[in-house]
């Protein structure tokens, strides 16, 4: 996908393989020590994170975790208790409408007059904007066209979420912020939105963006942060936060209820075993083709088979488990 060129003149596109030292021009959001109470509810403790230009941040927690609490104080819809905040290089609390000019925001849930018609909404955003991409484009683009004379109450959950993405970016943003903005979306529909995403990044557009789909950061993020409790609990990319050093994974099936302990006392020193879920095992550790082997044995001496066996380094589902917990947040 290719977002089309300003119409402004004298404007080039960056090169993204050219060398640029980094300076506080090239940050588009920088927290530092943020903390927001609630009354007695500490929503947010302490948090930092920065968020470069041309580069996707993906925020992840569980519910509760601050997430939305952070995204709301960094677009100046709410005021920092404690701690530095800012975007494109302004505080945001009382935002000027220079910089609120600048940024693109998809809220959760969307949010519009529910007669309104998705193609007059679009217009009217792009209205307000110096430059905007053709809404035309954008209604194309997001699977929109058979819809633009349907009142938004009555576009499905997935369509108001692409009308929402088209309003945060039609005025060509500097940083784009989206709330979970595949929720409610078919596969299809996901697909095009980490097309535009990307195509967002090598423009040079800042995006952060919450999900909670662990696949979505990974195919999108360059940098994630994991929150819990309103602190961050890990940062790095999807790379280095799944890399574990050298410990992969082996996963298998087999009869439900074995005895993993007795698993791990048969393996070397280090590893570690787990019924993640019935009949569902997982042995973690550097895994070679005699640790395999032990394996495989170990469950034929139970009377059982290994069955559907695959070896993988972890997930970044299992990153964000491992830290946060694998219980129900109410």
């Amino acid at each position: 996908m290719q977002i089309p060129p300003s119409a402004r003149s004298g404007e080039a596109a960056p090169d993204p393989a050219a060398p640029v030292a980094e300076s506080a021009a090239d940050i588009a959001v920088s927290v530092r020590g943020l903390v927001k109470r609630f009354g007695a509810t500490t929503a947010v403790a302490g948090l930092d994170l920065t968020l470069r230009r041309g580069s996707v941040l993906a925020l992840l927690g569980p519910n509760g975790a601050g997430k939305t609490t952070t995204i709301e104080v960094c677009t100046g819809f709410l005021r920092a208790d404690s701690g530095e905040v800012r975007v494109l290089g302004f505080d945001p609390a009382g935002a000027p409408d220079a910089l609120r000019a600048r940024i693109g925001i998809m809220p959760q849930g969307g949010g519009a007059y529910p007669g309104v018609k998705a193609g007059e909404m679009l217009r009217v955003v792009a209205a307000c904007a110096a430059n905007p991409l053709d809404p035309a484009w954008l209604i194309d683009v997001l699977g929109l066209s058979g819809a633009t004379r349907t009142p938004y109450k009555r576009l499905s959950g997935g369509q108001q979420q692409r009308l929402a993405l088209a309003c945060a970016v039609v005025g060509r943003p500097e940083l784009v912020v989206l709330d979970e903005p595949t929720a409610g979306m078919d596969p299809q529909a996901r697909r095009v939105v980490w097309e535009l995403v990307s195509a967002l990044r090598r423009d040079g557009v800042a995006v952060l963006l919450t999900t909670h789909l662990m696949e979505e950061a990974e195919a999108l993020a360059d940098e994630v942060v994991i929150v819990d409790h309103g602190r961050v609990v890990a940062a790095g990319s999807p790379a280095e936060l799944t890399s574990g050093g050298d410990e992969q994974e082996l996963r298998f099936r087999a009869r439900t209820g074995m005895d993993v302990e007795a698993l791990t006392a048969a393996l070397p020193a280090g590893y570690r075993a787990a019924e993640t879920v019935a009949g569902r095992y997982v042995v973690r550790g550097r895994i070679d083709p005699h640790v395999l082997s032990a394996i495989t044995g170990w469950c034929a001496g139970q009377g059982a088979l290994a069955d559907d066996v695959q070896v993988a380094r972890r997930s970044l589902e299992d990153v964000f488990l491992d830290l946060t917990g694998r219980e129900l947040r109410s």
